[in-house]
């Protein structure tokens, strides 16, 4: 019999990609309100992307298993 398909779950396939080597990138927190008071470089900083902590990858690809 076959394996039964996983969902994905909405909210993680949102946040994060996996690149080509198998990491799993996302993006910064606290970059969507209260702006005003982050300076120009923290903000500039936040927009990159960075890659999730090896500590909490094979949960995220539990989550997305389809990527």
């Amino acid at each position: 019999m076959p394996k039964a398909k996983l969902k994905t779950h909405s909210g993680a396939k949102k946040r994060f990609k996996l690149s080509k080597n198998g990491k799993v990138k996302r993006a910064h927190a606290f970059k969507s309100h209260i702006l005003n008071k982050k300076t120009t470089k923290r903000k500039r900083g936040l927009r990159k992307a960075a890659y999730a902590d090896k500590t909490n990858v094979a949960t995220i690809k539990q989550l997305i298993p389809y990527k």
